[in-house]
């Protein structure tokens, strides 16, 4: 339609105009955040996951306080977003981009913590039983692993061996290994821990 209506005599600069205006423009979070009248919190999220371009635009965005859209030209911050970058260290991130950070490092829950969110997260899922996946999951994380379980591999166990109807570990220890899928998230980790790991993991289970 807008090809035919150039073609008729149309003013065709000004139709480009008009769509690549701001009226047209998708504000994507990145800009939403630098035009807020009051600096809001921005959460970036696994910014290690993203192509290199990518990862490129926060320290860009830090250095500059503005961002540039082609068709739009450079849009300078109204406020400074507060920014938090979160990172599983799969891929190195840039030096630019550390120097403009305070580096915090979260490890995993100790035992009581992650019973505790195993109990927030899970229904039907009581103390002694949470507490038993807890260090169970923590001393799965003490083997050579490839991949370690995080807090979300232990919810999707927790759920698993709910819906198994399991009430204790050491009363199903079958269940206990073949579930351990829910955990283990490699063919190398699934090898490593036999039934004979987990028998002994399970001992130490209170």
């Amino acid at each position: 339609m807008l090809a035919i209506q150039a073609h008729r005599g149309g003013d065709a600069d000004a139709i480009e105009d008009q769509i690549f205006s701001e009226k047209y423009l998708l504000e994507r979070p990145l800009l939403a955040a630098i035009r807020r009248d009051k600096p809001p919190v921005l959460l970036i999220d696994e910014i290690d996951r993203a192509d290199d371009g990518v990862r490129g635009v926060p320290a860009r965005t830090a250095s500059d306080f503005q961002v540039s859209i082609p068709e739009l030209g450079t849009i300078s911050a109204t406020t400074i977003p507060h920014v938090v970058l979160t990172s599983n260290g799969t891929r190195e991130l840039s030096d630019a981009l550390r120097r403009r950070c305070l580096y915090h490092y979260v490890d995993y829950p100790d035992v009581d913590r992650e019973a505790r969110i195993i109990m927030a997260r899970i229904d039907g899922v009581d103390a002694s039983l949470s507490l038993q996946i807890a260090r169970m999951v923590e001393n799965i994380r003490k083997e050579e692993l490839r991949k370690v379980p995080g807090v979300a591999e232990t919810l999707d166990w927790a759920a698993a061996l709910v819906g198994l109807d399991v009430r204790d570990l050491h009363d199903a220890p079958e269940v206990v290994h073949e579930t351990l899928m829910c955990l283990l998230k490699t063919h190398e980790d699934k090898s490593r821990v036999t039934r004979e790991v987990t028998e002994r993991l399970l001992g130490k289970v209170a």
